[in-house]
C-alpha cells in the first residue's frame, strides 16, 4: 500500500491574495484524492485581545497554538497540513517549521496590487476603516514579502480561478492529488 509522506504547506501572500480560500480548495482536492489532511487558518490561531505591546499581530500566540493544533492533527493521522498565513522573515519561517515539526513548503500567492485593491473593496464594502487599513497594509506587506523571499515557490493568482490556483500550487510543490495505493 502507498504511504503518503507527511508534509506541511504554508500559503503566504499579502492581504487579499486568497490564502485562506486557496488553502480550503487545496483541502478539497486532498479530500477528493483520499489524503488525510487538515486546513489551518493561522489568523484564527492568533485572534485574541489584547495583543502584547511588543507583538501587535500576536505571532507568539499563533505559534503556540499552531504547535498544539498541528500535533493534534498529526496524531490523528493527517498526512498533510495546509496553512494559510503570512511569513515576513526567515526567522518566522524557521519558527513555523519548528511548530509544525514536519517538512514545510512555503508557497507565495502573488497577485497584482490592482486586483488586490478590487478584492479588498468588495470585502470591506461597509467598513471604511478596515478598507483603509487593508489597502495600506497590502502594498506594505507586498514589499516586505518581495524583499524577504521566504517562499520555496511562487504562484501567480491574479487571473486564475481559485481551483486553478490550488491546482497550480499543488503542482508547484509536487503534491500529486492521487489516491493512496495508486502509483505516483
Amino acid at each position: 500500500m502507498h504511504q503518503t509522506p507527511i508534509r506541511a504547506l504554508l500559503l503566504t501572500g499579502t492581504v487579499g491574495s486568497g490564502k485562506t480560500t486557496v488553502a480550503e480548495t487545496v483541502g478539497d482536492l486532498l479530500s477528493d484524492a483520499g489524503i488525510a489532511h487538515a486546513v489551518i487558518d493561522v489568523d484564527w490561531l492568533r485572534r485574541s485581545w489584547p495583543c502584547p505591546p511588543d507583538d501587535p499581530f500576536n505571532g507568539g500566540m499563533a505559534l503556540r497554538n499552531l504547535r498544539a493544533v498541528a500535533q493534534n492533527y498529526l496524531r490523528a493521522g493527517c498526512a498533510r497540513l495546509v496553512l494559510a498565513g503570512v511569513l515576513e522573515s526567515r526567522v518566522e519561517r524557521d519558527a513555523y517549521q519548528d511548530a509544525v515539526t514536519v517538512p514545510l513548503t512555503v508557497c507565495r500567492l502573488r497577485v497584482d496590487l490592482s486586483t488586490i485593491r478590487q478584492r479588498l473593496i468588495r470585502r470591506h464594502e461597509n467598513d471604511d476603516d478596515g478598507l483603509r487599513w487593508h489597502l495600506n497594509r497590502s502594498g506594505e506587506l507586498d514589499r516586505i514579502l518581495e524583499q524577504a523571499r521566504v517562499e520555496d515557490v511562487v504562484v501567480d493568482a491574479t487571473t486564475t480561478s481559485i481551483r486553478e490556483t490550488a491546482e497550480a500550487v499543488m503542482a508547484a510543490i509536487r503534491w500529486s492529488p492521487i489516491r493512496p495505493g495508486q502509483p505516483r
